[in-house]
């Protein structure tokens, strides 16, 4: 951890789950400011610059992927961790698509957030290294510059899948298993509940797809995704 305590904003209705998690968390030394619902929540954001939010799905006043809809139209960029009790996959992928970078489904041990919000930081501070642009077939990424094209049009894509299709990209013809994508995209050094590898695969599918072109990811059952060379 750095000398300065990391600023963690906490947005959670549940008001003993709150606490629990605020104590918690001060224990491991963060600096945790917790509100308890959509709009304090904005009024934080807009009051102090926070390191990372960890956002409950369903909160009082305003729904918390509106809340993070509006912090992104914003160009608020601190990563968000989404806290749901909706562990279904069009749940998941709606609040990927509004712009979380994470999200944990209740139930959870506090150690598991911990080590997503230890990942997410780690991505964060690795996020300038790449400054290269590559291509695999009609699909060009450049990290850096944050644009994506495919057969010259451009595709409109949130950091975190930039990151997987380049990383799908720069390895094309090469089949990189879940595993492996969690610990580059993510930084994960552990295999977490949620299958967040296989929604934002389904999210950048439905991104790439032009008429009359291929699906440019190969499924590997039982291994992982290829990008086709």
């Amino acid at each position: 951890m750095p000398d300065d305590p990391i600023r963690v904003l906490l947005v959670e209705d549940d008001e003993p789950l709150r606490r629990l998690l605020t104590d918690q968390l001060n224990a491991r030394g963060y600096s945790v400011q917790s509100v308890a619902d959509g709009r304090a929540a904005i009024a934080a954001v807009g009051g102090d610059p926070f390191d990372i939010v960890i956002l409950d799905r369903m909160l009082p006043f305003i729904d918390g992927v509106d809340v993070l809809r509006w912090l992104r139209e914003q160009e608020v960029m601190t990563p968000v961790i989404l806290l749901t009790a909706l562990g279904r996959l069009p749940e998941r992928v709606e609040g990927l698509e509004a712009g979380a970078d994470d999200y944990v489904v209740k139930p959870f041990e506090t150690d598991e957030l911990h080590a997503r919000i230890r990942a997410l930081l780690r991505r964060r501070q690795a996020s300038g290294a790449d400054s290269a642009t590559i291509t695999a077939g009609d699909v060009t990424v450049s990290v850096a510059r944050h644009r994506v094209t495919r057969a010259g049009k451009p595709v409109e894509l949130h950091k975190t899948e930039i990151k997987l299709l380049a990383e799908l990209v720069r390895e094309a013809g090469t089949v990189l298993t879940r595993p492996l994508l969690l610990e580059r995209v993510w930084g994960y050094d552990f295999v977490p509940t949620t299958n967040i590898v296989d929604a934002y695969i389904r999210r950048l599918r439905q991104r790439l797809e032009l008429p009359g072109l291929p699906d440019p990811i190969v499924t590997v059952r039982g291994v992982g995704y290829m990008f086709r060379a």
